[in-house]
């Protein structure tokens, strides 16, 4: 130590000290405490953290969504229909008449066969009315439902309605679920829906879509035409079935299946069920619908042809008149434009029968006619007051085109 100099003899004993009291600390700490790996949420703590979804707002993307609670709601109000009709046909084709006398008691010249039909219906009420479509009951001899329980009866025919295809039974099976209605004036294009039926009988079956379109008319199926439009998959035995959306309640009567010949698909049709309400109603309470009626059958003007002519935009032309009907009466005649009903414009030929089919028969209507003479270039135009009558069943075989 003698030959190490001053000062390092002077720092030495002060940094072992240091060496020393670093050493110390480190031996005599308490020992760091281990957490614990975090707990997974249970379902009691996610409900306390996630805040609820509310009506009308959207799933997370990753959530998956199921319309199990809707079909639970209304697929046992939904029940199969089974029709059956005679019809008589020539027992051979082409027989020659001789033949037919030589053997007339042998071989009839005619024969009798019973064709049967598949359909779908919904439960109304308690009393047991059941909502279908006319053309599924259409010359049955012989109806009977089957519920979703299996339970089958015969039903009695309460009444119809051809202008907007819709027909009223009713059965007595006991106790019975009741479908839930909801609005269709609400729909959005681009809602799901779902679209409840016994297609080519194999039982019940439900399929998933949106609304594609609403107010669809000019498809030659009915006179009253304002069809939800719908890619869900209908198909035969779905006529009369339920549409529903995703909160399960009806918003539509399915009805007709568009382009099937032409290998179209996705395209189906319901009536809505504001109007399948109304009608069904007015056949309980009435056993048949009452609608204001004049005797004109109207037609749409293509566009060019209102532009050249210079007519206002949802003028109908007159097709044709009924003979003594009221407007036949007042001179109206088959070429006549109507322009204007009771002051106000119009959007179409459904516009013109839907709004003449709610007045009450009795009461005035006031129509505007446009008319061109051969003579005359530009038209006339002049006014007709018409009293409406209540719409006869036989005006519905003329539809409109």
């Amino acid at each position: 130590m003698s030959g190490m100099p001053g000062w390092l003899r002077w720092v030495s004993p002060w940094v072992a000290l240091g060496l020393a009291a670093a050493l110390a600390w480190v031996l005599l700490r308490p020992a760091p405490e281990v957490a614990e790996p975090p707990q997974a949420p249970t379902a009691a703590d996610a409900r306390e953290i996630a805040p609820a979804l509310e009506p009308g707002t959207s799933a997370a993307p990753n959530q998956f969504v199921s319309f199990a609670d809707a079909v639970d709601a209304t697929a046992p109000a939904v029940v199969n229909i089974f029709t059956e009709r005679r019809v008589t046909l020539p027992n051979v084709a082409g027989l020659p008449p001789q033949f037919s006398q030589l053997f007339g008691d042998v071989w009839p010249e005619y024969r009798e066969r019973v064709e049967r039909s598949l359909g779908s219906g919904i439960i109304y009420d308690v009393r047991g009315h059941i909502i279908t479509n006319f053309h599924v009951i259409s010359q049955a001899t012989q109806i009977n439902v089957q519920l979703k329980n299996g339970k089958t009866g015969p039903a009695k025919l309460v009444g119809v309605d051809p202008d907007t295809d819709l027909a009223v039974l009713k059965i007595d099976l006991g106790t019975l679920p009741i479908m839930p209605l909801g609005r269709s004036d609400r729909l959005r294009v681009g809602e799901p829906v779902l679209a409840i039926g016994n297609p080519l009988g194999l039982g019940q079956t439900v399929t998933q879509g949106i609304v594609s379109a609403t107010g669809r008319g000019q498809l030659g199926v009915t006179t009253f035409e304002n069809f939800i439009q719908t890619d869900a998959a209908i198909n035969f035995g779905n006529s009369g079935g339920a549409l529903v959306d995703a909160t399960g309640r009806l918003v539509g009567l399915n009805s007709a299946i568009a382009g099937r010949q032409a290998g179209i698909e996705g395209i189906g049709f319901a009536i809505p069920v504001d109007l399948v309400r109304g009608v069904v109603d007015a056949i309980i309470r009435d056993g048949r619908v009452v609608r204001g009626w004049i005797g004109v059958v109207p037609s749409n003007i293509a566009p060019e042809s209102i532009q050249q002519s210079g007519l206002p935009d949802g003028s109908v032309l007159v097709r044709h008149v009924y003979p003594k009907s009221p407007a036949d009466a007042q001179g109206v005649v088959r070429g006549d434009v109507i322009t204007q009903l009771n002051g106000k414009p119009l959007r179409g030929m459904q516009d013109l029968l839907a709004r003449i089919a709610m007045i009450k028969p009795g009461q005035p209507v006031r129509l505007r006619l446009w008319r061109r003479s051969p003579a005359d270039t530009e038209g006339q135009e002049h006014d007709v007051r018409i009293e409406v009558v209540e719409r006869p069943r036989e005006a519905g075989a003329m539809r409109s085109s």
